[in-house]
């Protein structure tokens, strides 16, 4: 029981303890929470600050070049003389990109958060800035031990003592929003208290509307990269991870849609111990799937693995439509029995029917080599605007899946890699995707990730297309066929009983229309006429150079008769 804080009497007070933390996380200091204005000042000084470094970067990185642009150039290298005395010292000389994700750690976890998120938008912002953006740190300081007790007895409304016989002082995971501890329920289940550290709910909310003005200010000068857009979505689905209600919902969702399949596992929700702001769940002891100790296994271990993770994965996408958001390495476990685990399912995706059906048809048109059908699906999913091009991305990206299917390896060029390219260069046709689809490429670069990790060079396109084939002309069989005809058939109902009036009101539509006049299609030719004598006269009469008076009122007439014909 080393490491452990035992509680055998139910209702006496544990003792408090020291945080005997590891080293490799530091201890959450106590600061004071500053209010809105303060915090806006403090973020303005950091963008204008962020905006500032950025230029110096920029003359930095376009030195090269300084004989090709010329004038521009010059006038850019005299701006940032002037500014770069503001800039911090140790940031003069940092790409725009690296100063960016050191000023989102300065401003704390909603930022490091919101970097976390925009580092997935890989379809709108450069990829230099998101590869960066994966840098940001996820292992932030701890909440004391002592503290993350109350936190649970106040949210529980419980003695620690009625609910578990220990908990491990030493965190397994600090994140932006929660602290992650292993302990032991009084039933003697091993399980992991997942609990939301103090004060994030203020600091969030207190954020994201500081953060919905800025993104009203930059939607004006960056409104390509829609920041209003990646704000609203970043507020949502964050909002969302800090009620770990909804965590618990998703966790039982995913297991009754997995029932069916034994070899994936689901961590089990002890909702008896679980709150608002507590999540109790299962121990899944295991393995993460990059383990050296996996490569040691026979190979048709290691095929099994992937293909079971191939199937849970395509299964999630493209048949439920409801499928794990935050997908990699760390958020999957290699159980000792060969099972294949997920774990923190606080930030999950849903496609609705229409989306999913799309996209199965996307990806199923990718494995077999269709091109064109692939691009045209593809095309169908993405929002236009009015300077899209939605010709020509489509045949951009039927260019790019042949290429892929030349090289279908990822080694070459993956089908994680072909998806993400497509969606990216949607930023250059001006078609935008919905979030969803960004969530689904990273799943696919984890699944590819691990399975290269395992068997190095794997064929993707031929591990794949087995389960999308099931899955596609699953759509077709008679049982979904009158599985999907039960489900619209209160619309179907609903649209027989209305039949009659609707039918009944057209024909009486095309019935007064019949019966109206026939309009002569000269009326109004004599006014046009006369309009244009006068404004002709009123022109030459102008050329000519007579009285103003005179060529004015001929100007005067002509109006006055088209704007009567106008009003008739």
């Amino acid at each position: 029981m080393h490491g452990f804080i035992t509680m055998k009497e139910k209702h006496k007070k544990t003792p408090e303890v020291k945080s005997p933390f590891s080293p490799e996380f530091e201890l959450m200091a106590g600061h004071p929470r500053s209010g809105v204005f303060r915090r806006f000042f403090t973020t303005q000084r950091h963008f204008f600050g962020l905006v500032m470094g950025g230029a110096v970067a920029t003359v930095e990185r376009l030195k090269p070049q300084s004989k090709e642009l010329g004038l521009s150039f010059l006038l850019l290298r005299i701006v940032a003389f002037f500014i770069r005395p503001l800039v911090k010292k140790s940031y003069r000389h940092l790409p725009f990109a690296v100063q960016l994700r050191k000023r989102l750690e300065i401003l704390g976890p909603t930022y490091i958060k919101l970097g976390q998120v925009l580092s997935l938008r890989q379809d709108i912002l450069p990829k230099t800035i998101t590869e960066e953006l994966e840098n940001l740190l996820d292992r932030l300081p701890v909440v004391p031990f002592d503290i993350y007790r109350k936190l649970i007895e106040k949210d529980l409304k419980r003695p620690i003592g009625e609910m578990f016989t220990f908990i491990d002082p030493n965190p397994l995971g600090s994140a932006s929003i929660a602290q992650i501890h292993r302990a032991k329920t009084i039933q003697g289940v091993d399980v992991v208290l997942k609990v939301v550290k103090p004060g994030i709910i203020t600091t969030l909310k207190r954020d994201a509307l500081l953060l919905g003005l800025f993104s009203r200010f930059l939607e004006i000068f960056f409104s390509r990269y829609q920041p209003r857009r990646m704000i609203k979505e970043f507020v949502d689905y964050t909002m969302r991870e800090v009620d770990f209600r909804i965590e618990a919902d998703n966790a039982e969702i995913f297991r009754a849609n997995f029932q069916d399949m034994p070899d994936v596992v689901f961590p089990e929700v002890y909702k008896e111990y679980s709150g608002e702001r507590v999540l109790c769940q299962a121990f899944l002891d295991g393995l993460k799937p990059t383990s050296p100790d996996l490569k040691k296994l026979p190979l048709f271990e290691r095929e099994k693995l992937i293909d079971v993770g191939a199937s849970a994965i395509i299964r999630m996408l493209y048949q439920d439509g409801f499928f794990h958001a935050d997908l990699h390495p760390g958020n999957l476990i290699v159980l000792r029995d060969g099972r294949c685990g997920f774990i923190d399912l606080g930030m999950v995706g849903r496609f609705g029917d229409e989306l999913r059906r799309s996209l199965l048809y996307y990806y199923y048109c990718l494995v077999i080599g269709d091109a064109n059908n692939a691009a045209r699906y593809l095309t169908s999913v993405a929002d236009t605007g009015p300077y899209s091009d939605p010709k020509g991305f489509q045949r951009a990206a039927a260019d790019i899946a042949r290429r892929w299917h030349r090289n279908s390896n990822f080694k070459d060029f993956s089908l994680a890699q072909l998806v993400l390219e497509s969606v990216t260069m949607g930023g250059q046709y001006r078609m935008y995707f919905p979030v969803e689809m960004v969530l689904m490429v990273k799943s696919l670069v984890t699944f590819e990730g691990v399975g290269n990790f395992l068997i190095p060079g794997f064929d993707v396109a031929k591990v794949s297309k087995k389960h999308i084939s099931r899955l596609f002309f699953q759509q077709f069989s008679p049982a979904n066929l009158i599985k999907e005809h039960i489900r619209m058939a209160p619309d179907m109902v609903d649209a027989y009983l209305k039949a009659p009036l609707l039918i009944n009101e057209a024909l009486r539509y095309f019935e007064r229309k019949t019966r109206q006049p026939a309009r002569n299609p000269f009326q109004g030719v004599k006014e046009m006429v006369l309009a244009g004598s006068f404004m002709i006269a009123g022109s030459i009469l102008a050329a000519v150079q007579k009285p103003w008076y005179v060529w004015s009122l001929m100007f005067l007439v002509a109006f006055m008769i088209a704007n009567k014909r106008k009003r008739e």
